[in-house]
């Protein structure tokens, strides 16, 4: 952010995809990304560690942080690489902070 630029805020975008049969879930989150604005994170809420996902969002350019979570067994947090926002809430919210 240069001098004078606003800061983003941060916002999250849910996706919870728990109750869907595969490849239902892989093809929500990557038809979600596209529409990921500046300072937007999706956290996705999935039952089951989605590995295949993690090279495919690399491969668009998107950075993620996945954990065993509170409110599903596995929550993923997938962000805009160069996205400092949404990098920085991602990663809280992965923390669980």
């Amino acid at each position: 952010m240069s001098p004078g630029e606003p800061a983003v805020a941060a916002r999250e975008r849910r996706l919870d995809v728990r109750e869907l049969e595969p490849p239902e879930p892989l093809e929500r989150a990557l038809a979600a990304l596209p529409g990921l604005g500046p300072g937007e994170y999706l956290h996705m809420l999935h039952r089951r560690e989605p590995l295949l996902l993690y090279e495919l969002l690399e491969a668009q350019g998107f950075r993620h942080c996945a954990r065993e979570g509170p409110e599903a067994p596995w929550e993923i947090f997938i962000w805009r690489e160069g996205d400092e926002a949404a990098r920085a809430a991602a990663e809280a919210a992965c923390r669980g902070a």
